[in-house]
C-alpha cells in the first residue's frame, strides 16, 4: 500500500531512509494537503527503471513483428560471425 506523509515528517531523515528501504516502494509527500514529490531507495528506483526499460524494448519488438521486421536467426548469426571473424 502506497506510504502519504507530509513534508514536515522529513526532518527525521534516518526514519524516512529505513521507511524507503523497508517499503521497497515510493513514499509520496504532501505539501498543504497536496501530492508534492515521491522518494524511493536507490534500489526501487533501479528496478522501476529496468522494469520501464524492459516494456518499452517488448512494445518495440511487438511493432517491429507486427511490421514483419524479422531476421531469421542462423542468417543473423552467420552475419554477426562473419563481421567479427568469429
Amino acid at each position: 500500500m502506497a506510504k502519504i506523509i507530509p513534508i514536515r515528517d522529513l526532518k527525521n531523515t534516518s526514519q524516512i531512509s529505513e521507511q524507503c528501504h523497508s517499503a521497497k516502494e515510493p513514499i509520496f509527500i504532501t505539501k498543504n494537503g497536496y501530492g508534492d514529490m515521491v522518494i524511493m531507495s536507490m534500489e526501487t528506483y533501479e528496478e522501476k527503471m529496468f522494469l520501464l526499460d524492459l516494456q518499452v524494448k517488448l512494445v518495440v519488438s511487438e511493432q517491429q513483428l507486427k511490421k514483419g521486421k524479422v531476421l531469421d536467426g542462423d542468417a543473423s548469426l552467420k552475419s554477426i560471425r562473419e563481421k567479427f571473424n568469429i
